[in-house]
């Protein structure tokens, strides 16, 4: 198919941008700088639900005594004698940039449209807190959904751990950890968004698009730079769930791809291997769309419906009933 009109005058907006200097290019820019220009851009792209009826802003403790903030969302009040389920949220941007509030409109979105509460965390970002930190962050997180869950209203024994780009690959790695590792709360299901997994980016939909459709080459090299201590980190399954020898008995998983997206080959050998592994695998590719489409409502209507199908899936695996697309 072709692309999205809305998506390509979005793409054609960008590059006239990046053309006239009115958009510098990540790799162009220092990791705070960067972080800026993405927050900023974030508003301009996507559609901001109404407050929900319970959002709490929480500090979780990490490993080395450092502390990450945290936002939950819950579309109705939480009550410890009724525990609700939970999505542990990580957000995209390349381990470098993103955050709470960029994604703000995405997690109040799944929120709603699953009938389940969401936690957004916002683990430590490169480079000042390198791989693997923010794996790290991401099973301490899981951890204290399971001490603490329980006197918010939180439900640990109906988990689910999703996250989008750069936070698809930390929610597949984070899935991977809690089968190992059976203290933790066991994720029900996984959402993993146009995640990154392989060790290498030499896969055709990335030679195909990897220029000229969002995510470019150059930006996920400045971004793995940052990241990575060294090259050969390239291969751990905590920074590539790809390279991990053994998949079977992770979590269910629903894969959510976009058609044009450099990442798109990736996540289907993901499934792939996952099904070969005798895992359940519910792969979505939405064709004209681009990596990050998820925080587009404001450019496409279209990502609103697969924010709606993720909601429905979370609604069903936590048997929540009707979610926001069959309601």
């Amino acid at each position: 198919m072709s692309l999205h009109p809305d998506i390509a005058a979005l793409l054609e907006m960008i590059q006239l941008g990046t053309e006239s200097g009115a958009r510098i290019p990540f790799r162009q820019l220092t990791p705070a700088q960067a972080r800026a220009d993405f927050d900023a851009s974030s508003p301009l792209l996507d559609i901001d639900p109404p407050p929900l009826a319970c959002e709490r802003q929480l500090v979780l403790p990490m490993r080395d005594g450092a502390e990450i903030a945290a936002r939950l969302y819950a579309p109705r009040p939480l009550d410890v004698a009724d525990p609700m389920p939970v999505l542990l949220y990580m957000h995209g941007g390349g381990f470098v940039v993103g955050s709470l509030d960029s994604h703000q409109p995405l997690c109040r979105g799944l929120a709603d449209d699953s009938g389940a509460p969401v936690l957004s965390i916002g683990y430590r970002l490169a480079p000042e807190h390198r791989f693997p930190t923010a794996f790290e962050d991401c099973v301490d997180a899981l951890a204290w959904i399971g001490r603490e869950g329980p006197a918010l209203g939180l439900d640990p024994r109906r988990v689910a751990v999703g996250g989008d780009s750069a936070g698809g690959t930390l929610a597949a790695a984070l899935a991977i950890a809690a089968r190992d590792d059976r203290a933790l709360p066991q994720p029900a299901l996984q959402v993993l968004a146009y995640p990154g997994l392989s060790p290498q980016q030499i896969s055709d939909s990335y030679e195909k698009y990897g220029s000229g459709y969002l995510l470019e080459r150059e930006t996920v090299d400045w971004f793995f730079d940052h990241y990575l201590p060294q090259d050969a980190d390239r291969h751990d399954w905590r920074f590539a769930p790809l390279a991990a020898s053994d998949l079977t008995r992770v979590a269910p998983v629903l894969i959510v791809l976009a058609e044009f997206d450099p990442l798109a080959d990736e996540g289907r050998a993901y499934a792939e291997r996952l099904h070969a592994a005798g895992v359940a695998v519910d792969l979505k590719v939405y064709p004209g769309m681009i990596h990050e489409f998820l925080r587009m409502g404001n450019v496409v209507p279209d990502a609103l419906r697969a924010r709606a199908d993720i909601g429905d899936k979370l609604a069903t695996v936590f048997g929540m009933g009707m979610g926001a697309g069959d309601r």
